[in-house]
């Protein structure tokens, strides 16, 4: 079982950076996180962390060890997110230890970054996800997730609470 929580101190954003690097998927010749993470595409999604309508929660193991991670992030026109539809809606990124993944966790956090949302009052959430992460997005068509467009390599996708 899997104990879900607010990020809470440097550890866990440190841990969310690590997660943030996890969920870029790049086939070969992935550059470091010090160097991904850097890039002028990749920055926005964790620079000044902790702003207004940041919300991040982290998936602890039995042994009270971060295993997973997902979180929201709202952007603007001026600052788009891959997953970008509205800046009235978060873009979400989610990401779990290789070892941890196929044991239902994905949906936990799924779920309960959902909720958080809608407690926010948010219209919904958006996201971008490879088209080669068959898993992910049938997990997120499943939560009901709607495609909206493919770009390059990535899919598009967005959950609205009021449809």
């Amino acid at each position: 079982m899997f104990k879900i929580r607010e990020l809470a101190n440097k550890m866990d954003f440190d841990f969310l950076t690590d997660m943030l690097y996890e969920s870029i998927y790049i086939s070969s010749n992935k550059p470091s996180k010090q160097v991904l993470l850097q890039t002028q595409p990749l920055r926005k999604y964790h620079r000044d962390w902790g702003r207004a309508g940041d919300i991040a929660l982290i998936a602890d193991n039995q042994d009270q060890e971060p295993v997973g991670a997902v979180w929201y992030r709202v952007f603007g026109e001026q600052e788009k997110g891959y997953g970008f539809v509205s800046s009235e809606i978060p873009e979400l990124g989610i990401a779990i230890k290789s070892a941890e993944r196929g044991k239902g966790l994905g949906k936990q956090l799924m779920q309960a970054i959902l909720q958080e949302a809608n407690e926010a009052e948010y219209p919904g959430l958006s996201l971008s996800v490879d088209l080669d992460n068959h898993g992910a997005i049938t997990l997120y068509h499943k939560l009901g997730f709607k495609d909206v467009e493919i770009v390059g390599t990535s899919k598009t996708m967005i959950y609205l609470f009021k449809q």
